[in-house]
């Protein structure tokens, strides 16, 4: 057995996980009541593919930008170093099942996109890596896969 670390995706055996998935990876109480949930959200799966950096870029920029029309929850949406999903931290709001519907929505909302915002060099601190066309195809696929992001396993 390997010793547990800090961080709760080092503990997760990732040679076990099905992408693409939504998992609930974490909950964190404040001092003064609030609570956060973080959400391992997997386009790809670990080890065997990955999602390429200007798709990803964008993608990041469009979810993060949209999933704030879905819901006053949204704390973040942070791509995962190793390319292959993002998390999303929401703030006193503990609802699965409404998640995957803002998740979904967000989606959609990609895809409608005709531009990545603040995709400039004012807004964005690398901002001739992107691509909307990647980033539309990786909703594409997860959104065709939307019956199978219960499964983590």
């Amino acid at each position: 057995m390997t010793k547990k670390m800090n961080v709760e995706s080092f503990n997760l055996d990732h040679t076990k996980v099905r992408a693409p998935y939504v998992r609930l990876a974490g909950i964190k109480e404040g001092k003064n009541g609030d609570v956060i949930h973080k959400y391992d959200v997997r386009f790809k799966q670990p080890n065997k593919e990955h999602m390429e950096m200007p798709a990803l870029h964008s993608l990041e920029h469009l979810m993060a930008e949209n999933i704030r029309n879905h819901s006053d929850h949204i704390v973040d949406v942070s791509p995962m170093g190793c390319q292959t999903g993002f998390y999303v931290t929401v703030i006193n709001h503990d609802n699965y099942d409404e998640i995957l519907d803002i998740l979904e929505k967000t989606l959609k909302d990609v895809l409608a996109a005709d531009e990545v915002p603040a995709c400039n060099e004012v807004q964005c601190g690398w901002a001739a890596s992107h691509s909307l066309e990647g980033a539309q195809e990786l909703a594409k696929q997860m959104l065709a896969k939307r019956s199978e992001w219960t499964e983590v396993f």
